[in-house]
C-alpha cells in the first residue's frame, strides 16, 4: 500500500480542502484504488464508496446498468470507463467518479486486449455540465499483481491531475 499512499494522501487533502467527495468503480485493480483512498486518515470526509465491478452481476446489481446502457461500447475501453465513472458519481451523489477497467493478466481479456491494458476515467459536474476525462495505459507486462498496482496508480494519477 505504501506505493499508493502518498498519491492517495495528496488526493484526500485536495478533496477535503475543496469540500468534495469521490466514488470509485474499479475492476482489474481489484479494490486497490479504494483501499489506498481509505488508508488515508480522514477518508470519511471525502470517500463515499466504491465497488469492484468485475462481472455482469456486479454491473447490473451494484451499478444498476443494463446491456442497453452500454450498447455500442465494450468493457476495457475509454467510453466504457467514462460511463462507469459518471454512473458511480451519480449513484453515490459524489463530486467525482473514478473508474478503472482493464486486463491485469497473465493473459488478455475476451475483448482482445493484451494483459497490461487498462482504461481509466474521471467524471465531475462543472457549471451543471458533465465533464469526463479518460486515457489508456498499456504496461506491456503479464504480471497480474504488478499490473494491478500500476492500474491503481494510473487511476489515482488521473484523479489527482483532474483536481489541479
Amino acid at each position: 500500500m505504501d506505493r499508493l499512499l502518498p498519491l492517495a494522501k495528496e488526493i484526500g487533502d485536495k478533496l477535503i480542502a475543496r469540500g468534495e467527495t469521490v466514488g470509485v468503480s474499479e475492476s482489474s485493480s481489484g479494490g486497490l484504488i479504494s483501499a489506498a483512498l481509505l488508508a488515508v486518515p480522514g477518508a470519511s470526509r471525502y470517500y463515499r464508496g466504491g465497488g469492484v465491478i468485475y462481472a455482469a452481476n456486479a454491473f447490473r446489481g451494484l451499478m444498476g446498468l443494463t446491456r442497453d446502457d452500454i450498447e455500442g461500447m465494450r468493457s476495457s475501453s475509454e467510453p466504457y470507463a467514462r460511463l462507469m465513472a459518471g454512473t458511480i458519481r451519480k449513484r453515490l451523489r459524489t463530486s467525482w467518479g473514478l473508474c478503472e477497467t482493464g486486463a491485469s493478466g497473465p493473459s488478455g481479456n475476451p475483448y482482445g486486449d493484451d494483459a497490461g491494458h487498462t482504461c481509466v476515467a474521471v467524471a465531475t459536474l462543472h457549471e451543471g455540465e458533465l465533464v469526463e476525462t479518460s486515457r489508456t495505459l498499456e504496461t506491456g507486462l503479464s504480471d497480474r499483481q504488478e499490473n494491478m498496482w500500476l492500474f491503481a496508480r494510473e487511476a489515482l494519477t488521473l484523479l489527482n491531475e483532474a483536481l489541479d
